[in-house]
């Protein structure tokens, strides 16, 4: 019995294996959010304000809304995971003060997408 559980443990880590995407994908998924977040802030400013006094309006601003802000968040997400792959520093061994450095050098990477997305705003 233990001979068969080893030979299925085997074969379930070879199945298991973690693969890591192609580089393209994440290319594509950033142009795809990219042009979402466009998209939706086109809506916006296409937006009429005295329109907002009809109630049936407001599905398409708010939805655009929504949308723009889901794809923009997850636009600020990859770039900036991205830009810490591309620098590692690892998290094992990291001291307490190193491992709060890290974690602001994650905010400033968030925030520095998010005012490209934003345009300076």
């Amino acid at each position: 019995m233990s001979e068969a559980a080893s030979y299925l443990e085997g074969l379930l880590r070879e199945a298991l294996i973690p693969v890591d995407p192609p580089d393209e994908l994440a290319l594509r998924l950033e142009g795809a959010l990219t042009s979402i977040t466009e998209m939706a802030a086109d809506e916006l400013e296409a937006w009429e304000l005295s329109a907002m006094r009809d109630p049936r309006n407001w599905a398409r601003p708010a939805t655009a809304l929504l949308v723009g802000t889901a794809a923009g968040g997850a636009l600020v997400l990859l770039r900036a995971r991205r830009r810490a792959q591309q620098q590692p520093t690892g998290v094992a061994g990291l001291h307490l003060p190193a491992l709060g450095r890290s974690a602001e050098s994650a905010l400033r990477d968030l925030e520095r997408e998010a005012r490209k997305l934003l345009g300076d705003r």
